[in-house]
């Protein structure tokens, strides 16, 4: 996996309503106690980020007229104070507050997405923004990050909340600059904690080009390329149930036949879990037996530095759409043998598809399984003290 060096401070730009207290509708301002309510968990998780991880806490929010005679300031400070004093009497301390005051038809340069208000942190080599985060419920937030060319993670209770004219935009800036979205505290402080299991592998050999994307913590999202068709649709259980990004282009040899193709894809995904899973503290490291209509399939999997494979599955059929039978062997030995772990695979049933179907993914839950991680432990699940 590759690293990134930190030069400055990261920054968390936290928002304030929908993130850190909940949204005040129909008119979206906190300007009684009355709508006052705290976001579910906020309190424990960002503590716990304030506490344990190393980033400058700001809050930046869009207060629509405010000081004007529609939102009186008297109806405004009272609330925020209390707020702010909350949230330090737990220990979360905010560096600044950046308050904009515009209404959304003046197109202020200050108003969020706008960064104008983030001068002190844009060219300061003080600062490093390229591992800075916002923290926002709207898609303004998550365009804000991508304005300051930091990541966002997006509190998504209601995708429709924030400006019209990007609402289009939402595909791409969830490829180019969401890293998280989620709707739990809990969820943001595992992945700052943790941070995202991904690697982009490429394996080239004069028979196949190989290149395979990884995100060991994504939502199950997946474009597979082999030029088989049956493959590629394996590959995808993989993705979907194991819930993981996964990103395969393979280009072989396929007018000489399917066998290079489908080992060195093996050995290419073998190869890119291992590098994401260079280390290995808190993760669960075992992992499932899954049914399939008549069919019933057991993959046991240990993470645990050495290959190895068990394989009792049969077919009489020599091929799956275009893929012949006997190269599932040879597709899971690729992998135990790249990505150094053992795997026990067992499966009976009646129908050849059915079966397969449910090793691949039996296959996806018992990784699923294995690579949990748990944020509060440093554990590393080996009385010999290295995986």
């Amino acid at each position: 996996m590759s690293t990134t060096q930190i030069t400055g401070k990261r920054v968390l730009f936290i928002d304030r309503d929908g993130t850190l207290i909940n949204e005040a509708p129909p008119t979206y301002q906190l300007d009684s106690f009355d709508k006052l309510s705290f976001y579910p968990d906020v309190f424990f998780y960002l503590r716990k980020i304030a506490a344990e991880l190393d980033y400058e806490l700001v809050m930046p929010t869009n207060q629509d007229g405010l000081g004007t005679t529609g939102f009186p300031e008297d109806t405004f400070w009272p609330v925020h104070n209390f707020v702010v004093n909350s949230l330090q009497s737990e220990g979360i301390v905010f560096s600044d507050v950046l308050i904009d005051r515009t209404f959304p038809h003046e197109n202020a340069p200050t108003r969020k997405p706008g960064v104008g208000m983030f001068t002190k942190y844009i060219n300061n080599p003080e600062y490093d923004l390229a591992n800075s985060f916002v923290i926002g419920d709207r898609i303004t937030d998550v365009q804000l990050a991508k304005n300051l060319g930091a990541k966002a993670i997006w509190i998504n209770n209601d995708a429709n909340l924030g400006a019209a004219e990007i609402q289009d935009k939402v595909a791409e800036l969830r490829t180019s600059t969401i890293a998280l979205e989620t709707i739990h505290w809990k969820e943001i402080y595992e992945f700052l904690k943790l941070g995202l299991r991904t690697v982009v592998h490429e394996r080239n050999t004069n028979e196949t080009k190989i290149k395979v994307e990884l995100n060991v913590d994504g939502s199950g999202k997946a474009v597979i390329n082999t030029g088989l068709g049956f493959f590629d649709h394996m590959l995808d259980q993989i993705a979907r149930h194991g819930k993981m990004d996964l990103n395969i282009t393979t280009h072989g040899d396929l007018h000489i036949d399917e066998h290079h193709t489908i080992e060195d894809t093996g050995i290419a995904l073998g190869e890119a879990f291992g590098k994401a899973l260079a280390d290995k503290r808190g993760m669960e490291r075992y992992g499932f037996a899954l049914p399939m209509d008549e069919a019933d399939a057991k993959v046991l999997i240990d993470f645990g530095g050495r290959n190895w494979i068990v394989w009792n599955a049969t077919f009489t059929r020599e091929k799956i759409g275009e893929m012949p039978t006997e190269m599932f062997f040879h597709f899971f030995k690729s992998f135990s043998d790249a990505a150094k772990c053992n795997l026990n695979i067992e499966c009976h049933g009646d129908n050849e598809h059915h079966k397969i179907e449910a090793i691949f993914k039996a296959f996806a839950k018992a990784i699923r399984m294995a690579v949990k991680r748990d944020p509060l432990s440093n554990y590393l699940p080996s009385t010999k003290g290295v995986l």
